[in-house]
């Protein structure tokens, strides 16, 4: 009974194909459809074996194993709606979730995997995104994870197992990548960071293509020449930070900014973007000058000297260090 009962694959199978069409429907695999077919195979539910849904009386926990016939239906078809599922707590902060399955999918398409590549994931949640990984590959060799909470990578260790899937779940510092499997050809890390480790850039092949959160936007890179360079995605995202790397953004002080603006959400890009550069009033008042720009005119370069953002052209005029 429970997580891995013969009763529950038929209701996760139609629940699994249900979020497929979902997904589908968003155009999401339009750029490229092999990852349908993942995300119809790996079954979701095997990685969540619990997880805690907000309610008014603080979080409900939803397990496979409850002996609530009920209550195993909801589990099972809470695990295929297209939401982040809370997996972690610790006195009431959230350590750890599964991403919310369409913005997967979108990282993963955005990552332009091919045959062959050698893939590290930073932040090994349950496991859930590295089995999609082996799975499109097709060879549990050429994927890695990295987590630095011991507890989070042996319990994804064990829900990939259960799921078919062996790829190296590694136990450490995410920002430090994992040199001993490198050379990587993607790198794509599904929790937030305050910029681009050196360590990930070094570990790279040439024209590799590195995806990572920064602020609330997804930051797409090419590595060349022992540097990389890209632009932020159109959309937004929203993510756990990397634990012992990503710190507390000050508010600081909003006076002079519009409070329509404080709400905006491609403003507070922009502030978290350019904080202790600019005041908020000062960065609102170039925000507004340029145009008020989404997301995709901002890009970054990193290189020995550190890391820059800069908007729509990497030569300026507006040209300044990434806070970390």
């Amino acid at each position: 009974m429970g997580a891995y009962d013969s009763q529950t694959e038929g209701p996760a199978a139609a629940a699994r194909a249900g979020l497929v069409r979902e997904i589908d429907a968003e155009g999401v695999w339009a750029g490229d459809p092999v990852w349908r077919e993942a995300f119809a195979a790996v079954p979701r539910h095997l990685f969540v074996p619990y997880y805690y849904v907000a309610g008014t009386r603080g979080y409900e926990r939803r397990w496979g194993e409850s002996p609530d016939p009920a209550a195993r239906e909801r589990w099972v078809r809470g695990a295929y709606e297209d939401v982040p599922l809370a997996t972690r707590l610790r006195d009431g902060e959230l350590l750890s979730s599964s991403s919310q399955p369409s913005l997967m999918a979108r990282m993963l398409v955005a990552l332009e995997v091919t045959d062959g590549d050698r893939v590290l994931e930073i932040g090994a949640g349950t496991g859930y995104n590295a089995a999609l990984l082996a799975h499109r590959l097709g060879d549990d060799g050429l994927v890695t994870t990295v987590d630095v909470d011991p507890e989070i990578t042996e319990s994804a260790r064990r829900h990939l197992a259960a799921a078919g899937y062996r790829p190296a779940v590694v136990t450490g510092d995410g920002a430090r990548g994992v040199p001993e499997r490198a050379p990587y050809d993607r790198i794509i890390a599904t929790c937030a960071l305050p910029g681009v480790p050196r360590a990930w850039v070094e570990q790279c092949a040439e024209e590799a293509r590195i995806l990572t959160p920064v602020a609330t936007g997804l930051l797409a890179l090419t590595v060349r020449g022992g540097g990389a360079e890209g632009r932020f995605l159109p959309s937004a995202a929203f993510f756990v930070p990397l634990r012992g790397v990503a710190r507390e953004r000050a508010a600081g002080d909003a006076g002079g900014v519009p409070p329509g603006a404080l709400g905006d959400e491609l403003f507070q890009f922009f502030a978290e973007l350019i904080q202790g550069v600019l005041s908020p009033r000062e960065a609102y008042e170039v925000w507004a000058r340029e145009g008020m720009p989404g997301r995709e005119r901002f890009g970054v370069s990193v290189g020995k000297d550190g890391e820059w953002v800069w908007l729509d052209d990497r030569e300026g005029p507006l040209v300044w260090p990434l806070p970390v």
